[in-house]
């Protein structure tokens, strides 16, 4: 346990005790050890039951980032001696980061998927599904209109569903992007029709059509770059 001052909200001074120091920058994400920024903690006995009664300001002492942020910790009892951490704020969002055969398949994809996560991260659960589901549905469609360009606005008109069923020849890519579409439309309907099945299964489904995606278009480059013409017998 570490010792800290801290002011009250009457301004009145008194001492607590905190587990540790935060030892991650919310900011850029490195670990760290922090420097505490002012010598006291604001602390609020009468919100001693939320998890950010005790706030300390901190700074990132990495000379790229610098960056102030606030720790909240919450009281371990209701004597109000003791606290431990519960998180930073602000939070600056990561996101996923996709290989460049997948960005050059569909870089609407990779956006619309991260500002899904970053709604599965702020605790928006009831519409981050429909974000997914419609990061599945581009990343199909811009798949199939590199594959077939001539067939580009008739790929878009489609829906979701027969432009997997009708248009996808990999049978590994078919299945798991029908499955992934069935969760998605799920997530935005009145009645799930899946009820066994939850957000983490649909992003599972979407993770293994990234993949069967990607070994497609890989597969295919390779076999493009190097015809068996030009094989030499040694």
């Amino acid at each position: 346990m570490m010792h800290i001052e801290t002011n009250n909200i009457q301004n009145q001074p008194g001492a607590v005790q905190i587990d540790y120091y935060p030892d991650e920058c919310p900011i850029c994400h490195h670990f760290i050890t922090s420097v505490l920024f002012h010598p006291q903690a604001y602390y609020d006995r009468a919100q001693w039951d939320k998890s950010d009664c005790l706030q300390i300001i901190f700074r990132c002492p990495r000379r790229a980032c610098q960056k102030l942020f606030i720790a909240n910790y919450e009281a371990s009892d209701s004597s109000c001696t003791s606290f431990r951490f519960q998180n930073c704020q602000p939070i600056t969002k990561i996101g996923r980061k996709f290989s460049e055969t997948i960005r050059n398949i569909s870089e609407n994809f990779c956006t619309i998927y991260n500002q899904s996560l970053s709604a599965e991260e702020g605790g928006l659960i009831e519409v981050c599904g429909v974000g997914y589901r419609k990061s599945l549905e581009f990343l199909v469609k811009d798949y199939l209109i590199r594959l077939n360009p001539a067939k580009e606005e008739e790929i878009k008109e489609k829906f979701l569903g027969k432009c997997i069923s009708d248009d996808i020849e990999n049978e590994n890519i078919k299945n798991v992007a029908k499955r992934a579409a069935w969760l998605g439309n799920d997530e935005t309907h009145y009645l799930k029709i899946w009820a066994g099945k939850d957000l983490q299964d649909l992003k599972k489904l979407i993770d293994l059509t990234v993949h069967w995606l990607e070994m497609d278009a890989l597969t295919k480059g390779f076999i493009e770059d190097m015809p068996e013409g030009k094989s030499v017998t040694s």
